[in-house]
């Protein structure tokens, strides 16, 4: 069930969502409006040109209230709302539409587990042959929530918990059970 304007307002009310900084006019009548933050990454250049999922990834990161984000360029970004959702609540991130008709495509890969504490980290991609100039503080998405039908076995605590800023991946960290139980690798 996707959560309406008067439980969103009453789960932060009572504590049980914690989004920080809020504005009352980031309540939308389904979701939560979320802001651009400062900090913006991208891969740095590797030696060879390729990225593998097995070492470290780096990136350069900038703390800026502009960022212009260039035609064909993917970069990291962060929200400026720090979340706590509860147990039994998942979330979803949705691009605006007035920017994908930019062609500013915005998402975060997959959903915001139940148990999450941090900030969002966005992924961005320029469509557009043009630039196009992103402003700390301006809305970028929204945030749907979702009550599942009992809290979580297991609630989130994984390798992003309690991240802030524009995090890079860190599937080097990833232990695939599956793949190395077949012997594969």
């Amino acid at each position: 069930m996707i959560l309406s304007d008067k439980t969103i307002i009453k789960m932060l009310d009572e504590k049980s969502l914690i989004i920080n900084p809020l504005t009352e006019e980031q309540i939308q009548p389904a979701s939560v409006d979320i802001r651009l933050g400062n900090t913006f990454s991208i891969v740095d250049d590797t030696p060879t040109g390729i990225i593998t999922l097995d070492r470290k990834i780096n990136y350069k990161s900038i703390t800026a209230d502009t960022y212009l984000i260039l035609p064909g360029q993917f970069i990291l970004a962060t929200t400026m709302e720090y979340f706590e959702l509860p147990n039994n609540i998942t979330a979803f991130v949705e691009g605006r539409s007035s920017l994908g008709r930019m062609g500013l495509f915005i998402q975060n890969a997959g959903w915001v587990d139940p148990g999450f504490k941090g900030e969002i980290t966005l992924e961005l991609f320029n469509a557009n042959r043009c630039a196009i100039e992103l402003k700390t503080g301006r809305r970028i998405g929204q945030l749907v929530f979702a009550e599942m039908d009992d809290s979580a076995l297991n609630p989130y605590n994984g390798k992003y918990q309690g991240q802030t800023g524009a995090t890079g991946s860190k599937v080097m960290e990833d232990i695939d059970k599956i793949w190395t139980e077949n012997g594969q690798s």
